[in-house]
C-alpha cells in the first residue's frame, strides 16, 4: 500500500518491505518510472533474504508530488537529492543502492558525492555518469552524426519506434496512453527472447501504472529537468567511487548498449554481469538471474561491512 513521506517541500509515494533493522536496500527507478516497476518478487527474494527493501515514485510520477514544471522548476540533481532526502526522513544512515536505467546514474552520483551513505552500488541497464547518455540519444533520433568516442547509441529498433511516435500524433485517450506504453515495453524487452514478451500481464502492469498517477502529464517534466542543467553531471568521477560495484547489462539492451562495461571499467573493482537473453527492463525471465547476482554481491559487501559480533571475556 505503501505511504507518503516528506521531503523537503514535496511527499513521495514510498513502500517499505522486510525489517527495518535489517540491511537497508534502496531501489532507485529511472526517468519517468514508477517504483512498482520493481517486481514485487524481486523484492519479495529480497526481502526474505534478510533485508529491508524501499522503492518509491520520484517527483512527477506515480503517486509522488506532481507539479507545473514552469512554477516548481528543477534538475536530476534535486532527483539526486530526493533520494538521500528520503534516506533521511526514513532514518536510514546507508543503503545497498540499486539503480535501474537513469536510477543507476542517480545512484553513481549519490555514490560519489555521499559516499558514507553507500554500503554497496548495483546499477543495472544505466550509463556511465558524467557521459551525457541523453545527447547521445537526442543525437540518435534525429539522426546526427556521434562525435568519436561518445557512447554506444540505441539499436535500431528503439531508435525507429521513438522516430515513428514523433511523426505521431500523441495518445488522445486512456486506451491508446496504454496501447502505446505497451508497444514501449515489447521494444525494451529487446530483440532476442521476443516470445517471452506477455502482452496480456504488461497490459494489467500499464493499467495500474497508468490509473495510479498523480497527473499523466507531469512524467515529462523528468525531460526537462534534464535539460535544465546539462552540465551538472561530475565529469570523470565514477573513479572517485570507493563502494563494492556491482554492473548488470543484459545481452539484449536496446537503449544503453555497452554502457554497462564502461561503468564497469571506470570504478576501481567493479564487477560486470551479463545477464543473457535480459533487454532493458526487469521482465520475468531476467528477475531470476539478476536477484542471484544480486543478493551475492550484497552477502559478499554485508559480509565485509558488518563488524564481527563482539565476544564474551575470558574469565
Amino acid at each position: 500500500m505503501g505511504r507518503m513521506v516528506t521531503v523537503g517541500d514535496i511527499e513521495l509515494w514510498t513502500e517499505e518491505f522486510g525489517d527495518p533493522s535489517h540491511p537497508a536496500v534502496l531501489l532507485i527507478a529511472g526517468s519517468m518510472s514508477q517504483g512498482l516497476l520493481w517486481p514485487d518478487e524481486f523484492i519479495g527474494r529480497l526481502a526474505a533474504a534478510g533485508h529491508h527493501v524501499v522503492r518509491y515514485d520520484h517527483r512527477d510520477v506515480g503517486r509522488s508530488t506532481a507539479r507545473d514544471f514552469t512554477e516548481h522548476p528543477y534538475t536530476w540533481a534535486d532527483l539526486k537529492a530526493d533520494a538521500v532526502g528520503l534516506m533521511d526522513a526514513l532514518e536510514i544512515s546507508s543503503a545497498h543502492l540499486v539503480g535501474h536505467s537513469a536510477g543507476g546514474l542517480l545512484a553513481q552520483w549519490i555514490a560519489v558525492e555521499n559516499p558514507q551513505r553507500v554500503d554497496s552500488l548495483t546499477v543495472i541497464g544505466s550509463s556511465p555518469l558524467g557521459e551525457h547518455e541523453g545527447q547521445v540519444l537526442v543525437r540518435a533520433l534525429t539522426g546526427q552524426a556521434q562525435p568519436e568516442g561518445s557512447l554506444p547509441e540505441p539499436a535500431p529498433e528503439f531508435t525507429a519506434f521513438f522516430r515513428q511516435a514523433a511523426t505521431s500524433p500523441p495518445p488522445a485517450t486512456r486506451a491508446q496512453a496504454i496501447d502505446f506504453q505497451i508497444e514501449l515495453a515489447r521494444v525494451l524487452h529487446g530483440t532476442e527472447r521476443p516470445s517471452e514478451f506477455d502482452e496480456d500481464a504488461q497490459r494489467r502492469l500499464e493499467e495500474r501504472l497508468h490509473d495510479r498517477m498523480r497527473d499523466p502529464r507531469t512524467a515529462a517534466n523528468h525531460r526537462l529537468a534534464g535539460m535544465a542543467d546539462l552540465d551538472s553531471e561530475p565529469v570523470g568521477a565514477l573513479a572517485r567511487v570507493t563502494a563494492p560495484t556491482l554492473v548488470i547489462e543484459g545481452t539484449a539492451e536496446p537503449v544503453k548498449p555497452g554502457h554497462g562495461h564502461l561503468i564497469a571499467q571506470a570504478i576501481t573493482g567493479a564487477h560486470l554481469k551479463t545477464i543473457p537473453g535480459m533487454g532493458h527492463m526487469l521482465t520475468t525471465g531476467a528477475i531470476g538471474p539478476v536477484t542471484d547476482a544480486l543478493l551475492t554481491h550484497l552477502n559478499t559487501t554485508t559480509q565485509k561491512t558488518t563488524p564481527p559480533s563482539p565476544q564474551p571475556a575470558n574469565k
